[in-house]
């Protein structure tokens, strides 16, 4: 979301010692249960506003089609009223109507692998180190940034969220640490160890493909200093310098499918499952990654992504991950750093903001120099590598590599003007990227495309997101008419500020409970519970062009300079993301190889064009008088 979300300050917790937490009496608790229930939104509103996105994604024919299965579906009595009585009923009755749902339908039971199609990645600012001792000092110094980041959790202090003013859910920001995904034959799981009664203290932290148990607390509950992290990971470093090991995290980058089968297979023995439940229920993954062959400058960002993304194949840092992990800090010898964090359980902003948090801390000066205590030695968690596991593995990274060299990433740093400029011209600055991303698509395959950006829903209790779509009436007449000579610029102008006025509107809307996208799954998902016939409306034509977003988009802005990245949801579209800073515009452009059509760097040359177009003609058009 693009506007400022202020923190509360929290009381100062100085006295709070991070020992023995007492739980601060249900803050958290009574903070979440002021929240109000996700509404269902009125089903005539939604089926106009349905009608309303269609227009500009398919054909006059089509649409008068759908809009006889519409008006079909809304008939009193009729199916559609039968559908929303069934989902207010669900509301009345569950604290979300949609976040059990939503996290089945659009993480747990999707099969694909997490890797690429899931799991977005985020690469941090380049470090200036060059060296072992660098790395393992930086990883130290971000594990305990993470640490204090995770003592405002267990004590209930972290600042509240708010967006409009309004107060923000903040159960993801509960949902990250000390949880991984396992995987099931049918659909996935999510276990969350940090509820336990003996929350775990200890990492994973993986080098040369071997994993390590690292406790990161001392006897008396507090945090290892920055000192003690660092002599415990040079000790983790020295024990795994062979490079020939098997590289059992490969295998979680399977299809899910294939990976829940060599998980059952893995787990069977004894030594195999204690291993894998360490790694399950560490607090987060430090992955110490090996350095990738030196690249030019203006690619070296895009290398970055791809590495964060999947780790760039079984013969580099693939094998030293373990993607069902919810949070994975990537710490590489030559400076590059970030995460890949498994979608289930978050959405992005926590993430981020839990990165922020680290990147200050990690400029902080150490104060004290820690009493040196000896540590014992971080325990290696061992695997037993049958016939069976290693065909296993060999398949997983015959997948892997296929999927490493079909994915086209591109990292553009926009450097003409930032969200200062929307924002002089009174124009939404998400607003304005979105019609240039509109404008680069129209340009180059002459029609638009179902937009999808997503919006959080996080003012509800358990909210996760919803869709704006940015695709609209709109935005098509200002695309049609910015390269159309028989148009005037003061036209072109208007029909600019029109469309980003648009979608301020749908955003608004969107956040506060009202969009369609979540409420038509609803209603779909309704009827399968209620085992009825599929209403004609999900069978259309016209549905499955809606939901086929050539163009995923998502704004994650961050007070640092990175950027996240994630894979196209579709074979023949784009990922995009973006951070938009005050004087420049962080973007990562996915899309697949494998698709003839797309083209990553084609998209960022049209995209740059398209930004620098919006504001020539917004400079050379004398205002109008209002």
């Amino acid at each position: 979301m693009e506007r400022k979300q202020q923190s509360e300050k929290a009381k100062p917790s100085g006295w709070l010692r991070p020992v023995a937490l007492r739980k601060l009496t249900g803050r958290y608790l009574a903070h979440q249960e002021g929240l109000p229930h996700l509404p269902v939104p009125p089903l005539q509103q939604t089926l106009d506003r349905y009608l309303l996105a269609l227009q500009p994604i398919i054909s006059e024919e089509e649409w008068t089609h759908t809009k006889g299965l519409v008006d079909e579906f809304r008939k009193p009595g009729g199916v559609g009223e039968r559908l929303q009585k069934g989902l207010e009923r669900r509301a009345r009755k569950t604290e979300n109507w949609l976040s059990d749902w939503w996290l089945k339908t659009a993480y747990l039971e999707y099969r694909l692998p997490v890797v690429v199609h899931s799991s977005p990645g985020v690469v941090l600012p380049k470090q200036d180190f060059v060296d072992q001792q660098g790395q393992l000092r930086f990883a130290a110094k971000l594990i305990e940034g993470i640490l204090d980041f995770k003592t405002m959790i267990d004590n209930e202090t972290l600042p509240v969220e708010y967006l409009g003013g309004k107060p923000l859910c903040m159960n993801q920001y509960y949902q990250i640490f000390s949880s991984c995904r396992i995987p099931g034959s049918k659909h996935d799981s999510v276990v969350n160890y940090a509820k336990g009664k003996k929350p775990p203290s200890h990492i994973t932290v993986v080098h040369n493909f071997q994993f390590f148990e690292l406790d990161v607390y001392s006897s008396d509950g507090s945090p290892l200093t920055t000192d003690q992290i660092f002599i415990q990971l040079e000790k983790i470093w020295n024990t795994s310098l062979q490079t020939n090991k098997e590289p059992i995290g490969i295998l979680t980058t399977n299809h899910r499918n294939s990976w829940a089968k060599a998980y059952n297979h893995l787990i069977k023995d004894k030594t195999n499952k204690e291993s894998v439940r360490s790694i399950e229920k560490s607090i987060f993954t430090v992955c110490l990654d090996s350095p990738i062959p030196r690249v030019s400058d203006d690619i070296y960002k895009s290398r970055m992504a791809a590495q964060m993304l999947h780790g760039g194949g079984s013969r580099w840092n693939s094998g030293n991950r373990w993607f069902d992990k919810t949070l994975q800090f990537i710490v590489a010898e030559d400076g590059s750093c970030g995460l890949v964090y498994e979608h289930a359980p978050s959405e992005g902003p926590p993430i981020v903001a839990l990165l922020d948090h680290i990147v200050e801390y990690t400029k902080k000066p150490e104060l004290v120099r820690s009493p040196m205590i000896p540590l014992p030695m971080p325990k290696k968690l061992r695997f037993n590598i049958t016939p069976e596991i290693k065909n296993d593995i060999e398949k997983a990274k015959q997948n892997l590599n296929i999927m490493v060299q079909d994915l086209d990433i591109k990292v553009m740093v926009f450097h003409h003007f930032g969200k200062n400029f929307p924002k002089l011209e009174k124009i939404s600055p998400d607003a304005f990227i979105q019609m240039a991303l509109q404008l680069a698509y129209y340009r180059m395959y002459g029609q638009v495309c179902a937009t999808y950006e997503s919006a959080s829903l996080r003012m509800f209790r358990l909210g996760r997101t919803d869709t704006i779509r940015s695709a609209s009436v709109d935005s098509l007449k200002f695309v049609q008419a910015m390269d159309n000579p028989s148009k005037q610029n003061q036209e072109k102008v208007e029909l600019l500020r029109r469309a980003a006025q648009a979608h301020r509107a749908y955003t608004d809307m969107a956040i506060r409970g009202n969009a369609i996208d979540r409420h038509l799954l609803g209603m779909k998902l309704q009827a399968i519970e209620d085992l009825v016939s599929m209403p004609e409306l999900f069978m259309d034509t016209a549905y499955a062009v809606a939901m086929h977003f050539n163009l995923s988009t998502s704004q994650v802005p961050a007070k640092i300079d990175c950027v996240m990245c994630f894979g196209p949801v579709v074979p023949d579209g784009y990922g995009v993301c973006y951070n938009p800073m005050d004087d420049h515009i962080n973007f990562a452009m996915s899309a697949y190889n494998s698709c003839a059509e797309t083209n990553a760097a084609r998209l960022a040359h049209y995209l740059e064009k398209a930004l620098l177009d919006m504001r020539l003609l917004l400079q050379s058009t004398p205002k109008s008088k209002l």
